[in-house]
Formats: structure tokens, sequence, C-alpha cells
């Protein structure tokens, strides 16, 4: 499948954290053919095995979950009140699209109050989660035999195609990372590597990064790469705070980041003439490779981040390019990497 396609196919896949088994099946129906065993594990997360000569292991993780909301109450006059899964930004949600996933899933949409009737004095307040509600056009009583507190809402976005190999949609936080882990598969199909590797989709990285937890205390590999979103450079933002769309992945440094890892990366792609760039996090990543460095006694971690800009809206835009770019890098930084290598490679 191509890569636009697989991104789609993802993206528009539901996936809120902590309920991603749905998306879990799909994402192991693409990777089976370029796996050598491949399960779901307790939690939840998908672990991918390819074999390599060697004895030492990489894992590679990519989270598969996405931002939502989650239904608190019905009130009196068929109104979903509902709080956020994950880190949502309350001014995105105004006026949008969503699906109540009930005993059986209902459009709805998230109204406001027309300007009209709003007191001037109230026109630049902020606007806040708890005044807001979903709008499906039912009775409390009629919602009330489909809708239970606690279910999913998701919000309702396909994937739109922009111009030179541009796409927007929801949920490419991180679901554009998996694609770069299969399409790294994809590129080591008939390489040699000693490295065996472990390809895992993780589970609620948005709330709070279990899946990273358990995968690698789990798996207990001899160093680990995150693929993750890093912010994309807009007219309304720092350059020193982004990366942009179109000239390669971030490889990110700070405490989070083994430093031969980060020098690796560099080396390998330049080496292979594929662009890159520098991402600085100087402290919490906010990424599973926080959680993934202090596994049991600690492990080597990189983090490569593709260029995102709109994160945590229902229009998040990268450029597949990105994509490409980054499954590339990944799979030479395998092949470059032996057994040999790895003791000297892991020292500080």
């Amino acid at each position: 499948m191509e890569t636009e396609k697989v991104i789609k196919l993802f993206s528009e896949t539901v996936g809120i954290s902590g309920y991603e088994s749905k998306m879990s099946e799909v994402i192991k129906e693409s990777f089976k053919e370029y796996c050598d065993e491949i399960k779901i594990d307790v939690l939840g997360n998908l672990v991918c095995f390819k074999k390599g000569k060697g004895k030492n292991s990489i894992m590679l993780a990519a989270h598969m979950d996405e931002i939502g909301l989650m239904v608190k109450e019905i009130d009196k006059n068929g109104f979903i009140k509902f709080v956020s899964v994950g880190g949502i930004d309350e001014r995105t949600l105004l006026c949008q699209e969503v699906l109540v996933h009930g005993k059986k899933t209902l459009f709805g949409v998230i109204g406001t109050k027309p300007p009209h009737i709003v007191p001037i004095e109230d026109r630049k307040k902020s606007i806040k989660i708890e005044d807001l509600s979903v709008d499906v056009g039912y009775s409390k009583k009629e919602l009330e035999s489909l809708v239970e507190i606690g279910d999913v809402i998701s919000f309702k976005k396909n994937i739109t195609t922009l111009q030179n190999g541009r796409l927007a949609g929801k949920s490419i936080d991180n679901r554009a990372g998996v694609v770069v882990m299969l399409e790294c598969l994809k590129e080591l199909q008939r390489q040699d590597h000693d490295l065996n590797i472990y390809c895992v989709a993780t589970v609620q990285e948005e709330v709070t990064m279990s899946g990273a937890i358990t995968s690698t205390y789990n798996i207990e590999p001899d160093l680990a790469v995150a693929i993750d979103v890093g912010h994309g450079r807009t007219p309304e933002t720092n350059e020193y705070e982004t990366i942009e769309l179109g000239k390669g992945p971030g490889i990110t440094t700070g405490p989070n980041m083994h430093p031969s890892i980060f020098k690796q990366f560099k080396a390998t792609a330049k080496s292979h003439y594929i662009d890159y760039q520098v991402e600085i996090a100087a402290g919490h990543s906010g990424t599973d490779a926080w959680a993934i460095q202090i596994s049991k006694s600690g492990v080597a971690t990189g983090l490569l981040s593709l260029p995102l800009r709109y994160m945590h809206t229902s229009v998040e835009t990268l450029d597949i390019s990105d994509i490409k770019k980054t499954a590339k890098l990944l799979a030479h930084f395998i092949m470059d990497l032996n057994d040999k290598d790895m003791e000297d490679f892991l020292c500080y």
C-alpha cells in the first residue's frame, strides 16, 4: 500500500488513549508480512519482531494512541458534557464534528453560542471545556439508551491532501511515526543487519506513557529509538523551537538522549545524503523516549521527530517526504551497527 494510503488508513481509524484495540488490529494487518513474529501484549502494545544476525537488539517505538474526549454527563436536555483524554487545547474544540462511541456510533457536533448573543465582556474570555457540550440531536431519554458515562468521543476528520506532498488530518501525531516504522521494515526486507529489531506501536503515550514503560521492561533492548512528531515551523513560531516541513527528521539532542546515538544518526544522515535537522529537548522530551530511557537500569535512547504543524488539533499537517527520509535514516542506522560496535557505542 502506498505511504499516503497507509497514513490515511491509520489516521482515520479511531484509537483514543486506553481504547486502541481497533487501531492495533489495523496496524497488525499492515505489519505482519514484514516481521518474523507479531503479537499484541496485555496492555495493547503491538510488538513486531524482525530477527537479525547478531545478539544485540534495538527497540523502535511510536505511539498509536490519539487524544480525544470522554462522556462525563448527559444533561436534562440531551447534551453530552465531556472531559479530555490527553492534552487538548480547548480553543480548538469549538464547532468540531465528533463521533460518540456508545452502543452504536453517533455523529455529533460541539456547538457554540452565536456571537450575536454573547455579552461584550465575555467575548475575550478563554474557552473552558466545562462550558462545552456535544449535540447529537437526541433527548436525554433517547441518548441514555445508547450512551453511558465513560464512553469515548473522537474527532470526525478525514485526511485532506494539500499541495506539495502535504497532508492534514487528525491523529497524525503519532500514526505517522508508526508509518515510519513500517517503511523502515520495508527498507530492510532484503538487507542484512546484525541487530534484532523490535518495532513497538505503543499505547497510552498521550496520558501516561504506560505502553512504553511496560514494553521496554519486557523487551530489555540494548538501545532504543522513539519516533514521534516535533513542532513544525509556522509564521507565529520561533525558529529555535521548531523544525521545518520537508527538510527531514529532527534528530533530537538533550539529557533524554544518548549522545552516541545522536552523533551516529548525524553521521549516518551525512554519509547517505539524507536531509536532517537538529532538535533540542533541554528537559523532558514529552515522548516515549522519556519512559524508555529509565527502564530498569537504563536504556541508551534516541529520538527522531517528524515535523508537524498544528499539533493536537484535527488539522495536523505533515510532509510525506519526511516520513520517507526518516524511515531511510532509521534503516541505514540499523544496518550500519554491528555487535562489535555495540560496547563502544553504548559508552559515554
